[in-house]
This record gives structure tokens, sequence and C-alpha cells, in this order.
């Protein structure tokens, strides 16, 4: 992908993957003080809608090669079984999450219950599955980050892109933020 053949794939796979890891703890923090970071969270959320596209593009790549009897993605293996197993699941949690996130955004506060329920349970079992994925993914990574030079410009411009997309469609949307940011809205009864 971008020239680089398998190892290029790889390491576009990773970086995408380490930049999701990093902006997702941030936005886990956003959940911790969701009263307070609304704004963040829902930013970060549509921020992320190109990373997460190019990793599972990326992904998704090197599956229909691998598949679809491409020598060199034959050669290099077939994923271990384990994340071969739980990759449904992450893919299937991904689209759920953010959805239901999207949804949530255009439908407003109002009459949200059954729909934050769908958001937070999938997050749930999301970070279960995604975090079995990272597990099973490290012994590889640090030489997936550092594999060929062949095609890195190219890599490197799909990501910054897809980030300048979420960031576009992020701040497009920021009206749309405003019944969620409203005073009260999301202020529980359960404040520390």
């Amino acid at each position: 992908m971008f020239r680089g053949g398998t190892d290029g794939n790889e390491e576009l796979t990773a970086t995408t993957g380490l930049l999701l890891i990093v902006l997702l703890v941030v936005l886990g923090v956003t959940i911790v003080r969701i009263g307070q970071l609304i704004w963040l969270h829902l930013f970060l959320g549509l921020l992320l809608l190109g990373p997460v596209a190019l990793k599972m593009a990326s992904t998704g790549y090197r599956f229909a090669r691998y598949y679809l009897n491409s020598g060199v993605y034959r050669g290099k293996g077939p994923p271990q079984l384990g994340l071969r197993l739980i990759a449904p699941m992450v893919v299937i949690t991904t689209l759920v999450v953010f959805v239901s996130g999207i949804v949530l955004l255009f439908h407003g506060p109002q009459n949200r219950g059954e729909l934050v329920t769908i958001h937070k349970v999938s997050f749930i079992v999301w970070a279960v599955f995604t975090g079995l994925h990272v597990a099973g993914r490290l012994p590889q990574f640090r030489r997936s980050l550092s594999v060929t030079p062949t095609g890195r410009a190219g890599r490197w411009i799909a990501l910054a892109g897809v980030l300048v997309g979420g960031l576009v469609i992020a701040l497009v949307l920021i009206p749309d933020f405003a019944p969620w940011t409203a005073p009260g809205v999301l202020h529980h009864h359960h404040h520390a």
C-alpha cells in the first residue's frame, strides 16, 4: 500500500494503530469527566473517523490480498489465529460505537436513554476485544514501525490526510455539539 508491499502495509497499519491508541486514551479520559469534557469527546470521536477508516482499510487490504492468494501476502503467513478470531468483533463493535455516537450527536440529548446504553455497552465490548487485539500485536509492533522506508512519504501523507479529513468533519459539526454542551445537560446526581 503506497509502495513498500507487505512491509509498507504493515507499517501503515502499525503507525495508524499507534495514533489510534493515543487518541483513544485521551477519549477515555473524556469519558471519566464527560460532564465537563463532552465537547472534547464529540470532537475526538469525529476526528477518529479518518484514522479508524484508514486502519480498517489497511487491515482489510492485507486480509483481502491474503485470501485472494497474493503470493507475497501468502508468504508472510496468516495473522495469529487468536487475532483472526477477534478481528470480526473488533470491526463490528467499532462500527456500532461510532455509528451510535454519530446518531446520538444528531439525535440530541433528549430521549437518549437506549442509544446511550447501546453506545456504552458497545464501547465496553469494543474495549475488551481491542485490548486483546493490541496485546496480541505488541510482540511485532516495534518491528512493524521500522520495516521499510519505501513509500513511507505516501503512508505519512495518507495518515495526515485522514487526520485532516476527520478534523474537517469535527470542525464542520461543532455547531451540532450545542445541545450536548448546554449547562446541566449531562450533569448527573452522582458527582464526586
